[in-house]
């Protein structure tokens, strides 16, 4: 599952590019750090509140008190990288100050929508941040396994309360990279390890095969 997971968060790290304001969710979404190019500037947002997050540091190197991740684990600033309040970080986000955010979820959809915040039959924790991420952020993209226990995560439509409606832009998977478009969920790249069929099978959602379908890889 490991595997999986970084394979996932290996082929969103190259959506991001240089300049851009970028916040990632707790679970694969902080994966991407690992992956990111030496040479493309970019800037991390975390719930934590720091506004230039670096590569996640060795264990000898990290301050477990003070400078966290999302997820509540170490992190590191970049040179120039600044640590704001919860207002200051939220108002960047309403304010249109975000270029992209790569956030995780329970399900989404082939319109778009994502739920991320009721877990079936456990304690309520409430809808949290990422209403506003989701509505906020210039461009979504949902990393995620396709599957949970066999049940596919990429549905019609949700089944759990919605976190945003219509905010995903792009779905990414350990079987392909799938585009929301008015036409439909396209699936654009797949992994090589996969047939469409074997995709659509796994898929709730009716799959449209692009004519330049391509690797993952």
């Amino acid at each position: 599952m490991t595997e999986a997971k970084d394979f996932i968060a290996r082929r969103a790290a190259r959506e991001l590019y240089d300049g851009a304001v970028v916040i990632l969710g707790i679970g694969i979404p902080v994966r991407c750090a690992k992956f990111l190019p030496e040479d493309v500037d970019i800037r991390i947002m975390s719930d934590a509140g720091i506004v230039g997050e670096g590569p996640i540091p060795r264990p000898e190197d990290a301050d477990p008190w003070h400078i966290v991740d999302s997820a509540g684990k170490p992190a590191a600033m970049i040179q120039g990288g600044c640590i704001t309040d919860q207002s200051a970080h939220f108002g960047l986000i309403r304010g249109g100050h975000v270029d992209l955010a790569v956030l995780g979820c329970l399900e989404c959809d082939e319109q778009g929508n994502m739920a991320s915040w009721v877990i079936p039959d456990k304690r309520l924790i409430g809808i949290g941040g990422s209403m506003d991420i989701c509505t906020g952020a210039k461009r979504v993209i949902i990393t995620t396994t396709h599957t949970n226990h066999g049940e596919s995560k990429i549905r019609r439509r949700c089944s759990l309360p919605v976190t945003a409606p219509r905010c995903v832009d792009t779905i990414i998977t350990e079987m392909g990279v799938m585009r929301v478009t008015p036409e439909g969920l396209v699936l654009g790249e797949i992994n090589p390890e996969f047939t469409p069929e074997q995709v659509q099978e796994a898929t709730d959602a009716e799959l449209i095969i692009s004519p330049r379908l391509k690797s993952m890889l």
